[in-house]
């Protein structure tokens, strides 16, 4: 009889950053070709996990990736083995003088114990695989004046997320702030945030304008979903739309 684990969809992570990096024009396909060759197995080999890399759609100059750990110690750890370590050494120039800030970055972990990265026991395309990707993925950022507490989570998952699935949307991942103390100063977070973070997923941007057309045609998000999300939110959701590289798992 096989392992009945060994087809279990992988899930990651406990720990998770979403990290927004502003970059000098004409410089963002340099830094994914060079993360994409150098900075994906060197640090899966350290115990993190690099679970996406893409190109914000709105923004030339913007690379976004999402890097997890197990827990906030191994974070730590990991963190001092690959920025200390020969692979980011040899490229560190190089991926440095791409970049114009990389400090935009939340401090996430997931909103319960279901709602993590799934991916699905795909293989991580190789090194160098030639082709591109229709898919679309969209990162919704909530901002709340205090942490996201249990009845806004509930509120998602009983009416947020059901609506936004009949109107085609696979909803991936959603994370709240991780509140920990950054243990690595030297890769500053947002400190202070409070925050709500979910993934969906679209076959291509035409699938998403249908979405976004469904959504403004349906009198129960308009009167009812999208008043509550105005009354309980801080400011205007933030929307990433994002075309994964070559190699992005999600």
């Amino acid at each position: 009889m096989g392992n009945p684990d060994a087809q279990r969809p992988q899930t990651c992570c406990p720990v998770v950053e979403l990290r927004q990096y502003t970059l000098h024009p004409g410089k963002r396909d340099v830094l994914i070709d060079l993360f994409d060759r150098e900075f994906v197995e060197s640090q899966e080999a350290l115990g993190m996990k690099v679970i996406g890399q893409f190109r914000d759609l709105d923004n030339p100059d913007r690379f976004v990736w999402l890097r997890g750990f197990r827990d906030m110690p191994s974070r730590t750890q990991a963190l001092k083995d690959f920025y200390g370590g020969p692979v980011w050494k040899a490229h560190r120039e190089t991926a440095n003088a791409t970049m114009i800030d990389s400090d935009n970055v939340l401090l996430l972990h997931p909103a319960n114990p279901t709602s993590r990265s799934s991916l699905g026991n795909k293989a991580r395309p190789r090194v160098g695989s030639a082709g591109s990707r229709s898919e679309l993925i969209v990162a919704t950022i909530y901002y709340f004046n205090a942490p996201v507490d249990a009845a806004f989570i509930q509120f998602f998952e009983k009416t947020v997320k059901p609506a936004v699935i009949s109107s085609g949307v696979t909803v991936q991942p959603y994370f709240v702030t991780e509140h920990s103390e950054n243990t690595f100063p030297a890769l500053p977070v947002r400190e202070g945030e409070n925050v709500f973070v979910w993934f969906a997923r679209f076959n291509d941007p035409t699938a998403y304008e249908r979405h976004i057309a469904a959504l403004t045609q349906s009198p129960r998000w308009l009167d009812e979903i999208s008043k509550e999300l105005a009354r309980r939110l801080k400011r205007e959701p933030e929307i990433l739309k994002l075309s994964p590289t070559t190699r992005s798992l999600l």
